[in-house]
């Protein structure tokens, strides 16, 4: 069995100032070990790296996406931090393209030292105006791969034109197993604004199980940027404040010196 599977759940936003708007999707998303992304090029029919096909990975949608391996990319920014996974497994949290087509709005990367300790998460942020930004953060010596993971971070780059870029983040996540929960809360000066939160149950990643991801979700994708512009009209019509995009961040990526983990 991979490390690589795919995760059958949800995502939920729940916008909490300075009115209240929920919504709710079913997703499915990818969990791919970098190490193995060859093997399942050759071993799996409906899925390809690089290659259109039903369901694939590119290289260029994530990283320094020019294309260039994601290996090579992510220890140089870990070692810039003064992080060494002594080859240990890198493995990203993503949605897939679908009929040759992705968005994701977050791409989460797991960042394992070679005797299987948690060292880093990668919080990948893509925004509708096509740029990306990093969240590199450092897990706490100690942290063990069943508790939930807390960590926060202040925010450095525009996403959603409906909030300030003041405030921050806070996440909690446990390492991806038989179940998938991630959950994010950005907070404002004047309080929590937003609650986001991706649950999911994993699978073998197998012809069959994405011949399951199809049926059950043949749009993905495209339903994916479709429904992030159809709740923006939403939060329109109620009134949410416009933002306009601030210039980008000088650096791709922001290191963050320090996170916390609870006892959960």
């Amino acid at each position: 069995m991979t490390a690589s599977a795919l995760y059958f759940g949800g995502v939920m936003h729940k916008r909490l100032l300075p009115f209240r708007h929920r919504f709710d999707y079913r997703v499915v998303a990818l969990f791919a070990d970098l190490a193995e992304l060859p093997e399942l090029h050759r071993r799996l029919r409906l899925f390809s790296v690089d290659r259109f096909n039903v369901f694939s990975f590119h290289t260029r949608d994530h990283g320094a996406r020019d294309g260039s391996p994601l290996r090579p990319w992510i220890d140089a920014r870990l070692a810039d931090a003064g992080i060494d996974l002594a080859g240990g497994p890198v493995r990203l949290l993503c949605f897939p393209r679908l009929w040759g087509y992705v968005f994701n709005p977050l791409t989460v990367w797991f960042c394992h030292h070679r005797d299987g300790r948690l060292l880093a998460v990668n919080y990948e942020v893509s925004n509708t105006f096509g740029r990306h930004h990093h969240y590199l953060i450092p897990v706490p010596d100690g942290h063990r791969p069943e508790a939930a993971l807390h960590q926060s971070c202040a925010k450095a780059f525009h996403v959603s034109p409906f909030i300030p870029m003041q405030g921050g983040y806070a996440f909690r996540l446990k390492e991806p197993g038989a179940r998938l929960s991630l959950a994010i809360r950005q907070h404002v000066d004047a309080g929590e604004i937003l609650v986001a939160t991706q649950t999911g149950a994993r699978a073998e990643l197998t012809d069959r199980n994405l011949w399951r991801a199809l049926a059950g979700h043949p749009l993905m994708t495209a339903k994916v940027i479709g429904a992030i512009h159809w709740q923006a009209w939403k939060l329109w019509r109620k009134g949410a404040r416009f933002h306009r995009s601030p210039a980008p961040p000088d650096t791709q990526m922001t290191v963050v010196a320090s996170s916390r983990e609870s006892a959960e």
